[in-house]
């Protein structure tokens, strides 16, 4: 399947299931492309771009991401 494909595939989900989509495929998606740091670099700014158009101030992404300092990445800090 192409990346157009996908797209067109996705762009037909209703908005809740585009939601679902993300939140099941997004971490392991993200986790394998963060291993190329130069994506990382081009998603970051694509990332808070998206989050400032929708009225998201980063330094409450800064406050959240001080809450959640040193946790894991299964939430438990266990690993």
């Amino acid at each position: 399947m192409t990346v157009s494909e996908l797209k067109d595939a996705l762009t037909a989900l209703s908005p809740e299931e585009r939601k679902q989509f993300i939140l099941e495929t997004f971490p392991d998606i993200a986790r394998e492309a963060m291993d190329d740091p130069s994506f990382a670099m081009q998603l970051f700014p694509l990332f808070l771009s998206i989050l400032k158009e929708k009225g998201i101030d980063p330094q409450q992404l800064v406050q959240l991401a001080g809450m959640m300092g040193g946790s894991s990445t299964n939430g438990n800090g266990s690993d």
